[in-house]
């Protein structure tokens, strides 16, 4: 059947052994190159008897064009790619862009002859790339997740990478007021750019930051900070020195990271859409006076105390104006003088702790501008910790 399937293929397209090969590459074990050849000795043995001539292998192949003359080759342009880089990676993948005139005419082939077993013709020139660069490169193929994806054109000869991303995990505390957490018209530098260029030196790469929320400009981010990832593009270097770059970061004196750590996307994902409670401490300023019990007042107001907040007014321009749900968990409060106290909380993430105090013109409620029938203002705020997840 496959000797008979074979010969009628081959009386119409003249195909090398590896095409040939490829046909029924789905059937058994082995290389596409011995399978055409074998199907051919086969075949050719079986002509003579007949006294009819041999279908030899072409010169030039029909379908491939003899693309697979050429693999060495094509190992050798991907091999030269990263090596000129000097680009760190353990594993790595082959693929290849097939021109559409190759891929019709091997559907053509397929459906003409009804090949169920046929394996297309990118698939075994990745496979056999891929096997010359395990050799010279000393790396492994990873299909799920290689570091880097060789993509070849090999009938132009030109080869493409796609690096796969860097992503590091850590906590930042924001020592200082004055700086956004990312770049903001305005200001010299951020958070962001402060942690992102000792990564983009390190890993000669793009680095990105990614905040697990966000605090005010005029907000300090102290106690264990709070959880970033760092995503490096393109990244040359993969074994960079995080003891190195948390050092070279912490001298700004304006931010310190901590716990720097490789983490994967997935990793990453999470990390960056749980949500946490968080501690805060804030300073109140009340302009007609407050005193000890008015303090004790709004921490047993506030206190397990479910808040209904309507987008604050400042950020309105960003973010949708809707009602937000949170909770107050715990509260504790002392004065400081006359006109001021302090609160310490531990709330919901996503509550505006200005806007608790506030009550944005009716816009948060309860708040302690409600609660005091006093106006209220938040005249400083740290967060403290950032809590485990809800």
């Amino acid at each position: 059947m496959i000797i008979e399937k074979a010969e009628k293929i081959l009386e119409r397209y003249p195909l090398c052994n590896h095409c040939l090969g490829r046909a029924f590459g789905l059937l058994g074990k082995g290389d596409n190159y011995i399978r055409g050849k074998s199907i051919r000795l086969v075949l050719n043995m079986e002509r003579e008897i007949r006294g009819e001539d041999p279908l030899l292998e072409p010169q030039e192949c029909e379908l491939c064009n003899g693309i697979f003359k050429k693999v060495e080759d094509l190992a050798r342009l991907c091999y030269n790619k990263v090596s000129k880089l000097g680009l760190e990676f353990d594993t790595f993948l082959v693929g290849s862009r097939i021109p559409r005139e190759i891929l019709e005419k091997e559907n053509e082939i397929i459906e003409s002859f009804e090949l169920k077993y046929a394996e297309p013709i990118n698939r075994e020139l990745n496979r056999e790339i891929g096997k010359i660069l395990e050799v010279i490169l000393q790396k492994s193929v990873n299909k799920n997740n290689p570091d880097v994806v060789f993509i070849v054109d090999p009938y132009n000869e030109t080869v493409e990478l796609q690096v796969k991303p860097l992503y590091i995990y850590g906590r930042y505390r924001k020592l200082v007021r004055g700086i956004p957490q990312t770049p903001l018209k305005g200001f010299k530098e951020s958070v962001a750019s402060i942690i992102c260029k000792p990564f983009s030196k390190a890993a000669k790469g793009k680095s990105i930051f990614h905040g697990a929320g966000r605090e005010d400009v005029d907000v300090r981010m102290l106690g264990n900070g709070r959880p970033f990832v760092i995503e490096v593009k393109k990244p040359v270097k993969r074994r960079i020195n995080l003891q190195e770059i948390a050092k070279e970061i912490n001298k700004s004196g304006k931010v310190e990271v901590l716990d720097l750590s490789f983490i994967n996307r997935e990793e990453a994902e999470k990390i960056l859409t749980s949500n946490h409670k968080k501690e805060y401490e804030a300073l109140v300023y009340v302009e007609e006076r407050v005193s000890e019990k008015e303090v004790e007042k709004v921490v047993k107001a506030l206190k397990d105390t479910i808040i209904h907040q309507r987008t604050p007014k400042r950020v309105l321009g960003r973010r949708a104006d809707i009602v937000r749900v949170r909770k107050v968990h715990e509260i504790t409060g002392n004065l400081i003088d006359e006109k001021h106290f302090k609160l310490r909380l531990i709330t919901d993430g996503g509550l505006y702790i200005k806007e608790l105090i506030s009550g944005d013109d009716g816009r948060t409620s309860p708040s302690v501008t409600e609660i005091l029938g006093k106006k209220a203002w938040c005249e400083k705020l740290d967060v403290l910790n950032i809590l485990d997840g809800e």
